[in-house]
């Protein structure tokens, strides 16, 4: 059974999204969607895609496609989900997967309602190296603590510091380091550990109102998890899962390049598997298998981790002053 799909979106991470999916066998790319005609049909060329189009409704009416993977801006993730949920189309969304909670109840409104399956491309929980830390987990004892740091300078900040505001500055597309960084820590975390008692976070905006670093502390009961994130900095150092009995070190959190074991007392245990270097093939096969079953749901990427994640980032950037145009409607 094959997928075919359309994208709306043609940067980088959707280059990226269908080198990695055009390794499954279900997945076809039919169509793309930009908002010129040359662009779209470039990017068609490029990866044989039949059909392109200029206007959104168009493409969601469209009996071309079964599915589409959204990489709009994320002030744009709601409307555009939601418009295809409603023509019946399967929707892949790029995290953040929307503005705030709000949106979020909207579109698995939208989701339920038309009986097709919504997720968030949050690529993390899927991984081959994730799979090991949670089955892993119970050596370290009684978690006591969980330290995640993501921190990568973007290449479009020397463009703002010259004066140049860049797409991942721009309040009014929700962006942010929040939003484009801290999530891939936030995430997974609630997946491992659930809604926090409380959160605790601070920020330093950028001149445009967005965050161009941060830190979250998550108190849970026995337990406390820290996130680090930045746009504006790099950090080399590994996250950690500290337990009584000992620690899970982690290298590269976003994307776990390396898992070992530390125990209290006795020898370090690495539990690395190899897994893809396009690591978007994992997300890609979950919706796609998800899709031939007939679900509209993924267990991982559920949809109340992607609410509770998003309800965390509001209630962040509530604390931090982070307001988004998408805030007021």
């Amino acid at each position: 059974m094959t997928i075919r799909f359309g994208i709306i979106g043609t940067n980088w991470i959707t280059e990226s999204f269908i080198e990695a999916a055009s390794e499954i066998a279900d997945f076809q790319l039919t169509a793309v969607y930009s908002r010129t005609e040359d662009k779209a049909k470039a990017f068609a060329d490029k990866y044989q895609a039949d059909y392109t189009y200029t206007d959104l409704d168009e493409m969601a009416k469209s009996d071309a496609i079964d599915a589409v993977y959204i990489a709009s801006p994320n002030a744009y993730h709601a409307e555009h989900a939601i418009l295809f949920l409603k023509n019946k189309k399967h929707v892949l969304t790029e995290k953040a997967m929307a503005s705030n909670a709000n949106e979020v109840e909207q579109m698995i409104k939208a989701a339920k309602e038309n009986n097709v399956l919504l997720m968030e491309a949050l690529k993390t929980t899927f991984l081959p190296n994730f799979q090991v830390i949670q089955e892993n987990l119970h050596k370290v004892g009684k978690i006591r603590r969980a330290f995640v740091s993501y921190c990568q300078y973007s290449s479009r900040y020397d463009a703002y510091k010259e004066g140049t505001v860049l797409n991942a500055f721009k309040p009014e597309l929700s962006n942010g380091s929040l939003m484009d960084i801290g999530v891939y820590c936030l995430y997974p975390m609630v997946l491992l550990f659930g809604k926090p008692e409380e959160v605790k976070a601070t920020s330093f905006l950028l001149e445009t109102g967005v965050d161009g670093e941060g830190s979250i502390i998550m108190r849970y009961p026995d337990m406390d998890v820290i996130l680090m994130y930045s746009k504006i900095t790099n950090s080399y150092i590994p996250s950690e899962i500290q337990g009584e009995e000992g620690n899970l070190l982690i290298q590269q959190f976003s994307t776990p390049t390396k898992v070992e074991f530390i125990p209290r007392k006795g020898e370090t245990e690495d539990l690395t598997v190899s897994q893809k270097t396009a690591s978007m093939y994992y997300e890609a096969k979950e919706f796609i298998e998800l899709i031939k079953v007939g679900k509209i749901e993924s267990s991982v990427n559920s949809y109340d981790v992607s609410l509770t994640v998003m309800e965390i980032m509001d209630e962040v950037r509530k604390q931090t002053g982070v307001v988004f145009p998408a805030d007021k409607q």
